[in-house]
């Protein structure tokens, strides 16, 4: 979370370049039959004979939970959940995850899970109502989470049953063969916050504070001492967007003010702090001393059983074991990994207390976290144990800045040189719930421009690829829905989402109302991202061709292209893409010697198999490697095995 202000049958994969890469990597291809959308709801997806095993790397999708299955296509601006329609657990049905699997993905990140401050009213379940002056929209932000150890009540057809709804949804992920993430959001929680579902023996946050004074080590807040708080000013933000609530008064009950989710320590926040939430407390002084011991330095190389041991028999702060027991629940229900909001604001140290505490119950356990500060990312790895972090300030802003046309590719290759050490270790996306959806005019106009930069992102790195719901079909998240501006699909309200509802197809999922460039850029995300999940190259060596290009004469080469390979064991994969709206006629691709050698031989003249819709490369031998010529249409790419 960052702060924001205001017709053609569908044929899940390509099955002649999926068996192409299949054979590429040493697996089987998969049958048509078994892709077919009318077989979808009467075979077994889930079976491993019609599973390629994984030999590449994890590829996390994230769904939005509560808009994924909406087939409402209203999209009433501040529509309530009955006008504009919700997305259920039981929409994740065995055909939605087969599609989703069809991706590569070996994760879903189940978004908006957990139960936040919402408008809906729930309190024949015992569920107090939560003020609209303290959410943001109408269905609220998953990010200012209400009930740790319950599920929002929204997605389930039973209210009442939607735990028992939600461990069904786990259970049925891991029988299509997938792994489950969910969010865990240490830096803050709601201002309502007020769990009715936690185990015996735990507490509320600040159930036991002291709210006389701004600071304790065992406080879970912080607190404005003697100060109520009171609403933001708002301007021309009205809550509901203006519609009569009982509730939305101008006012909201907490006395004394607690410190704002941001950090801000006004009893009034500003409308553009996080004003929905409030900060939790892990033993951070107001003036940003430790009041807790420091993880030596030499634990940076150590494993999180050391970490673990460290952290055994010391006195530590208590929101420190709140979140402890809040993850283990989830592991206990079957969550395989957490991804962190906001990681960087808290402390290296509680990291390092989490993370090897989750990896004795799981070792497997898939960990990631928003950090944005360049800076930190190999404290947080090292010391906080994080298995991965985003990749945004870096990778993703200069990416997408070379898809705009403002950027060049040597900048790129510069900026991935600079995490050559945890490479493997940074996340790759083009899109998630925080950033601009690729075909909305803000970015870039048009999904197609994510054509290369997808191929790049996804094939550079052995790290994990994210893909966004409905960025596989092109959403250009246009919908003016309630809080917050277009561009972004809104995570603040009741949606629907219409490329992905075209694909959804009312539950079918085979793109039946899919337009034909929505089909084929879901076919091509398809081949991309199974290229990335089960070639074993992806986690060989990462060899940049863009330099000796660039550098070549009588070449179209130029810092509108990018070539790159990827070996492991005398295997591997060319790529070569086009961020140019133009066609390349004649480019000549150099290629060292030693790329090929073992592959290719002696011989004079050879060719290299194509792994999308494209022809094979001719290869030429000379004194010092081999070339080859080729043409690339705008924004193409071709990848080619050896």
């Amino acid at each position: 979370m960052r702060v924001r202000k205001f017709k053609l049958p569908y044929k899940p994969l390509s099955l002649a370049m999926l068996s192409l890469s299949m054979i590429a990597c040493g697996g089987q291809p998969i049958s048509e039959a078994g892709h077919r959308a009318e077989d979808m709801q009467e075979k077994e997806l889930h079976d491993k004979s019609l599973q390629p095993e994984r030999h590449g790397k994890p590829v996390v999708y994230q769904v939005f939970t509560r808009l994924y299955g909406n087939k409402n296509e209203t999209n009433k601006p501040w529509g309530t959940i009955k006008e504009n329609g919700v997305g259920k657990f039981n929409d994740f049905d065995k055909t939605a995850l087969a599609s989703i699997k069809a991706l590569g993905t070996s994760h879903i990140w189940y978004t908006g899970v957990i139960h936040h401050a919402l408008v809906n009213d729930y309190t024949g379940l015992g569920i107090s109502n939560d003020d609209p002056d303290v959410i943001k929209g109408r269905a609220g932000s998953p990010y200012a989470v209400k009930d740790y150890f319950n599920v929002n009540p929204d997605l389930a057809l039973d209210p009442a049953k939607r735990l028992e709804e939600f461990e069904a949804l786990i259970a049925r992920t891991h029988e299509a063969g997938m792994k489950v993430i969910i969010d865990i959001v240490p830096n803050h929680v709601a201002r309502s916050y007020e769990s009715m579902s936690a185990p015996d023996g735990i507490s509320d946050f600040g159930e036991n504070d002291d709210t006389s004074v701004e600071y304790a080590r065992d406080n879970n807040f912080y607190y404005v001492v003697d100060k109520a708080f009171e609403v933001p000013s708002f301007g021309q933000y009205v809550p509901l967007g203006g519609e009569p609530h009982p509730l939305v008064d101008g006012t909201f009950q907490e006395y004394p003010a607690k410190w704002t989710g941001n950090g801000a320590r006004s009893a009034k926040p500003d409308v553009n702090d996080w004003y929905e939430t409030v900060k939790v407390n892990y033993g951070v002084r107001p003036d940003g001393s430790y009041d807790f011991p420091s993880l030596p330095s030499s634990f940076a190389e150590k494993d999180t059983q050391a970490h673990f041991a460290f952290w055994q028999q010391k006195d530590l702060p208590d929101s420190w074991y709140k979140f402890r027991d809040i993850t283990h629940y989830w592991l206990d229900k079957g969550v395989d990994g957490f991804r962190y909001d906001m990681a960087e604001m808290v402390p290296v140290e509680f990291w390092s207390f989490l993370n090897s505490s989750i990896k004795q119950k799981n070792p497997d356990a898939f960990l990631l976290a928003e950090v944005y500060q360049p800076e930190k990312y190999r404290e947080y790895i090292q010391k906080g144990k994080m298995d991965y972090l985003y990749d945004k300030v870096g990778f993703y802003d200069t990416l997408k800045l070379i898809m705009q046309g403002k950027a060049n590719v040597s900048e790129l290759v510069a900026v991935h040189k600079q995490v050559e050490d945890i490479a493997q270790q940074m996340l790759h996306f083009l899109e998630n719930h925080d950033e601009q959806r690729i075909a909305s005019e803000p970015f870039a106009g048009n999904a197609e421009k994510g054509k290369p930069a997808l191929a790049v992102s996804a094939l550079i790195s052995s790290s994990p690829t994210l893909l966004y719901f409905g960025q596989d079909v092109g959403e250009d998240g246009s919908e003016e829905t309630g809080f917050g501006d277009p561009s972004r699909t809104s995570i603040f309200d009741y949606v629907g989402v219409p490329a992905h509802q075209r694909f959804m197809n009312g539950g079918l999922f085979d793109g039946g109302r899919s337009t034909q460039k929505e089909l084929e850029l879901r076919e091509y995300y398809e081949q991309i991202m199974n290229i990335a999940a089960h070639n074993q190259a992806i986690n060989g060596e990462f060899i940049s061709l863009h330099k000796q290009n660039l550098d070549a004469s009588n070449s179209t080469y130029s810092e509108q292209q990018f070539a790159f390979a990827r070996v492991k064991n005398g295997q591997g994969f060319i790529v070569i893409s086009n961020f140019s709206e133009n066609d390349v006629s004649n480019l000549t691709l150099t290629l060292p010697q030693n790329l090929l050698s073992e592959s290719v031989g002696s011989l004079e003249h050879s060719a290299l198999a194509p792994m999308l819709n494209h022809e094979p490369l001719s290869l030429n031998a000379k004194e010092n490697g081999y070339t080859a010529t080729l043409s690339l249409k705008g924004l193409e790419t071709k990848v080619f095995s050896f």
